[in-house]
């Protein structure tokens, strides 16, 4: 059973038939996701001249990161619920706007209290974009494409992390790191008018036909993806937070930046090959995902002293976790329509946030070497729940696509 085609609003137009998919609204619906991470990341890259502008510690201006993920988890299904019968459009145009103001506070403010109010603002305007990209996307396609419409969308949450991050300290090192906020916020703006032009309005659902948010949880097949979800973000996320510290441990501190564009070009890769198979391979998708970054893990775990093998287990990551967004976006929309989206966002973004907590405590009692054997620990059970979700989490063939 799935809720994705009975939670559509009433009397709204079913996607168009036919093999294209309309590339400038779900390429805006991607820009918006690329400006949501980018705006919650930059301050990792450009951390040091922050604390600095605002006049704190760098564990403090780190908070910039915190504060923005909590506020995306926690708002998530509040956010999903009070704008459920508000015009799609305007909550976009809202959210993205909210993201420019954000930004330009940033940019400009020396008060750290104040900024980390409009950081906080940010991340609950994250939760908003979060909430409306799958389905989104999954209006704009008929259901054989929805999968790939999916993808497109998503493409902007990796291209982020592995070139928008990288540019962004890149600029915030060469001009200051006020005009890398003062340059996203411009983005921002032109995204609105983007939006404005080609992303089409649907309306939201009707008065009095809300149902919580947390009954998708008795769905076939959500508290699977779920599972998934949680377990996959934060064993990506202990690693990958701490990824400078594993590579000082092992001798390859000064490679970082090329161990991060190789993730960074594998994660790419494997947008493009889940995008182009994700309407009728998504358990096999999932499966080689996961597969994929427990080898990775496992290499790591005894063959990191070599460079090689660190690479090519970068290699195999990058392609492991690429796709993941796009798998599990459409897997629990499947599964639980727009209510298990609005899960999705708050477990993915609190899965997030304890990624840097509990890698933190594996750093302190284990050391850096814990970090891949943690990830085969939480890999291996998500491993074993999709190969036996076959029914309604992970089905070999997604619904409505026969």
């Amino acid at each position: 059973m799935t809720t994705s085609e009975t939670e559509l609003p009433a009397g709204e137009p079913s996607a168009p038939e036919g093999p294209r998919l309309p590339l400038s609204p779900l390429l805006a619906l991607a820009t918006a996701a690329f400006m949501s991470i980018l705006t919650e990341a930059l301050p990792a890259g450009v951390l040091p001249e922050m604390a600095r502008g605002l006049s704190v510690g760098e564990s403090a201006a780190g908070q910039t990161l915190t504060v923005y993920a909590i506020a995306t988890g926690l708002s998530a299904i509040p956010v999903s619920v009070a704008t459920a019968t508000w015009r799609r459009k305007r909550l976009l145009l809202l959210a993205v706007a909210v993201f420019a103001v954000a930004n330009l506070v940033t940019a400009l403010s020396s008060s750290y209290a104040l900024t980390m109010a409009f950081r906080l603002a940010a991340g609950v305007a994250a939760a908003a974009v979060w909430a409306e990209l799958v389905g989104y996307a999954r209006r704009l396609a008929p259901p054989h494409l929805q999968g790939r419409a999916i993808a497109v969308t998503m493409a902007g949450v990796p291209l982020a992390l592995s070139l928008g991050i990288p540019v962004g300290t890149f600029l915030g090192e060469a001009f200051g790191w006020r005009l890398t906020f003062g340059l996203v916020a411009v983005v921002s703006v032109l995204l609105l008018g983007w939006i404005s032009v080609s992303v089409p309005d649907h309306a939201g659902r009707r008065p009095g036909k809300r149902e919580p948010v947390l009954g998708a949880l008795r769905l076939p097949g959500v508290v699977a993806v779920l599972f998934v979800v949680a377990a996959y973000v934060l064993a990506h996320n202990v690693l990958y937070t701490y990824i400078a510290t594993f590579l000082d441990e092992h001798a390859m501190g000064g490679a970082r930046d090329l161990v991060l564009l190789v993730f960074g070009i594998a994660s790419v890769v494997s947008i493009f090959v889940t995008g182009a198979l994700v309407d009728r391979r998504l358990r096999a998708l999932t499966v080689v995902s996961s597969v994929l970054f427990l080898v990775a893990s496992g290499m790591l775990t005894v063959l990191a002293d070599s460079a090689a093998p660190v690479y090519l287990a970068v290699v195999l990551w990058g392609l492991g976790w690429g796709g993941v967004t796009t798998l599990l976006q459409t897997a629990v929309t499947d599964a639980g329509g727009d209510r298990g989206q609005a899960l999705l966002v708050t477990t993915w973004n609190f899965a997030m946030a304890g990624g840097g907590a509990v890698g933190g405590v594996l750093l302190d009692a284990l050391g850096p070497d814990s970090f891949p054997w943690s990830v085969l620990i939480l890999m291996t059970p998500v491993l074993l729940v999709v190969l036996g979700a076959r029914t309604h989490a992970f089905p070999a063939e997604r619904p409505g696509t026969r």
